[in-house]
């Protein structure tokens, strides 16, 4: 790993900490880079602007092991980046430096506060709910089915299953951007340090990536259009994103990840992801996707490329669904993720189009209703409840 030294005269002396992630981890993938460019250089390879040539590795085999080494090199980098913050924490605990609320002085402040603290634990009659007792701790990233305003996935395994949750998602990421911008990943590690201050260990790690990788704005160019010949899926771009773009960005997910828990926890912790359900892409957003609020993500590319009959668009979802779930089943087969399971969602909310049964499982286009991601919740509690030394 490069020194602080090294890394600000590579990034600059006023680096910021992201760009710092970007530099180690383009570092993490320069043996390949300079054979790449050595290569461009002999073949005489220049691009628009007279420059050499820019690619990275065309192999899956060499991407896969870059993505590994890549994911582990995060880790590290924000781990070691993490014990100066420890050190600081440490020393504010030690002195009682905490800063007061609004309006709340030191000194006086605190016992006042500890005593609302009290109050509130205390569960008397007409005090607050005395904490109920948990099943253990999970520990998630990822997207909107982890991250949906009232109810998600992760508020059901609290609230209906009784876990405690650790989340870091965020609704409207990627997977490409969980993997490279380095924010859920040092999200996740404070998470993983929370869980530790507290002396409990995660049960597992959820994961909940991908569907914003191929919905959306650029949807349509995984389609033929419908008056041509071999209208449908295109195979070469949908193969291009889901088993080279999107695979690689997972590996070094999970293995970020899984780093991530070595160092912290002494050894990894079962994983668990999953690849979404068959969706009905009916042209429903958000609340109806109206003004500012997300969607629709689907229909809009189905209806540029001339697809109007809504069982056709739901054949090749099913389609697309089922091809996300054969690369998924590629990543986790790998020996380096033996602790990663996947969570089979196929076939749990309905698609029946027949008076719009459908919609009491799907909120919009690529969420479930309340119903839906409770039943979702049920899936991962059961996988949970399976794992070793439940």
């Amino acid at each position: 790993m490069a020194s602080n030294a090294k890394r600000k005269s590579k990034a600059g002396a006023t680096s910021t900490p992201w760009e710092e992630f970007a530099a180690i981890s383009r570092d993490a993938l320069l043996p390949t880079g300079k054979r790449v460019a050595r290569s461009a250089r002999k073949r005489g390879g220049r691009n628009a602007h007279g420059g050499a040539a820019v690619t990275g590795t065309r192999s899956l085999a060499q991407a896969t092991a870059q993505a590994l080494r890549l994911g582990r090199t995060q880790a590290e980098w924000i781990v070691a980046r993490r014990e100066e913050a420890h050190e600081r924490r440490a020393r504010a605990v030690a002195a009682g430096r905490a800063p007061p609320r609004s309006g709340q002085k030191r000194g006086g402040g605190r016992s006042v506060a500890r005593k609302v603290v009290a109050k509130k634990s205390a569960g008397k009659a007409g005090g607050t709910v005395a904490p109920a007792k948990s099943r253990g701790v999970l520990v998630a990233e990822g997207d909107s089915w982890f991250d949906y305003p009232f109810y998600d996935v992760l508020q059901e395994l609290d609230d209906d299953f009784g876990w405690d949750i650790e989340q870091v998602a965020h609704r409207g990421d990627t997977v490409e951007s969980m993997a490279y911008d380095g924010a859920q990943l040092d999200d996740f590690v404070r998470a993983i340090e929370r869980v530790v201050r507290r002396g409990d260990t995660p049960h597992a790690v959820l994961m909940s990536g991908g569907g914003n990788d191929v919905a959306g704005d650029g949807f349509a160019m995984l389609l033929n259009h419908r008056s041509s010949p071999v209208f449908g899926l295109n195979p070469a771009i949908g193969g291009g994103v889901l088993e080279t773009r999107i695979r690689v960005a997972y590996t070094t997910v999970l293995s970020a990840v899984t780093a991530a828990c070595r160092s912290l926890l002494g050894a990894p912790v079962p994983i668990l992801l999953h690849g979404y359900d068959y969706p009905v892409p009916d042209g429903r957003g958000v609340l109806g996707g109206w003004g500012w609020l997300p969607g629709p993500w689907l229909e809009p590319g189905f209806r540029e490329k001339g697809y109007v009959d809504l069982a056709e668009r739901v054949a090749i979802a099913h389609e697309l669904i089922d091809c996300f779930y054969a690369m998924l089943g590629a990543v986790v087969a790998m020996p380096a993720f033996a602790h990663v399971e996947l969570v089979d969602l196929r076939d749990t909310l309905s698609v029946n189009l027949a008076n719009d049964r459908y919609k009491e499982w799907w909120g919009n286009e690529l969420h479930p209703t309340r119903r839906g991601f409770r039943k979702v919740a049920g899936l991962f509690d059961a996988k949970v409840e399976m794992l070793p030394g439940r």
